[in-house]
């Protein structure tokens, strides 16, 4: 994978913040904790979206029975088509 560059403007109390992260959580650059950051964000978002399916299918009026490889199926289709 390919990387670019983003330039990001913090607050001086942000910027402590994330050196101390750096130094204390053994992370080799800020950059490298910021990119944790998303992809925990990316991971959280990927789980309420299958909780919302769950959630739709539990509720849903032709409720029957499903296994989680059909619902991650149907989140998969559901996400294709929002990109």
């Amino acid at each position: 994978m390919s990387a670019t560059t983003m330039n990001v403007s913090l607050p001086a109390s942000m910027k402590a913040y994330v050196d101390e992260r750096v130094e204390h959580d053994e992370y080799g650059t800020a950059s490298e904790y910021i990119r944790e950051l998303i992809r925990n964000d990316q991971r959280r978002r990927e789980e309420a979206k299958l909780e919302r399916v769950l959630l739709e299918r539990l509720q849903a009026t032709d409720a029957r029975e499903f296994s989680i490889d059909e619902v991650k199926h149907e989140l998969a289709k559901r996400v294709g088509k929002r990109k």
